[in-house]
């Protein structure tokens, strides 16, 4: 069996040579585990909105990505089902943004997530939570035992 570390590692591999949104925007995966993972992107000028704010669909896309990459860490192909966020406050152009993604509940098929957005080293942007399922394919076959 491999091990949890090195499995959620190959995943990421995998989904990020293929996340053409993820790497066109700047998001990068900073940190991934079993169940968890943290992203960032620095918001550019083109990611403000009319309000001269970042957009919250970026924003959106930044903790769905942290999401994303969350629950697709056990080599199950995983896929939004549901997903909802809640603004606190505005991110600013110049900001550096960080979102934490966490496993809160994951059976066969589906799984539970929260993600908090928040400026780096800073105070919390958004929060989001992400009910995830599972398509049943793999990322790549499982060395046997």
């Amino acid at each position: 069996m491999m091990d949890p570390q090195a499995m959620a590692d190959a995943c990421a591999a995998a989904m990020l040579r293929d996340d053409a949104s993820t790497r066109s925007l700047g998001i990068t995966i900073d940190q991934i585990a079993p169940g968890q993972a943290r992203a960032s992107m620095e918001v550019r000028p083109h990611m403000a909105n009319g309000h001269g704010m970042c957009h919250g669909g970026l924003l959106f896309t930044l903790a769905d990505t942290a999401f994303a990459f969350a629950c697709n860490s056990y080599n199950q192909r995983v896929v939004a089902q549901h997903c909802s966020i809640t603004f606190l406050r505005p991110a600013k152009v110049g900001m550096r943004l960080e979102a934490f993604a966490a496993q809160r509940q994951r059976t066969a098929r589906s799984g539970l997530y929260d993600v908090v957005v928040r400026e780096a080293g800073g105070a919390d942007i958004a929060e989001f939570r992400g009910h995830a399922r599972a398509l049943g394919q793999r990322f790549f076959e499982e060395p046997a035992p």
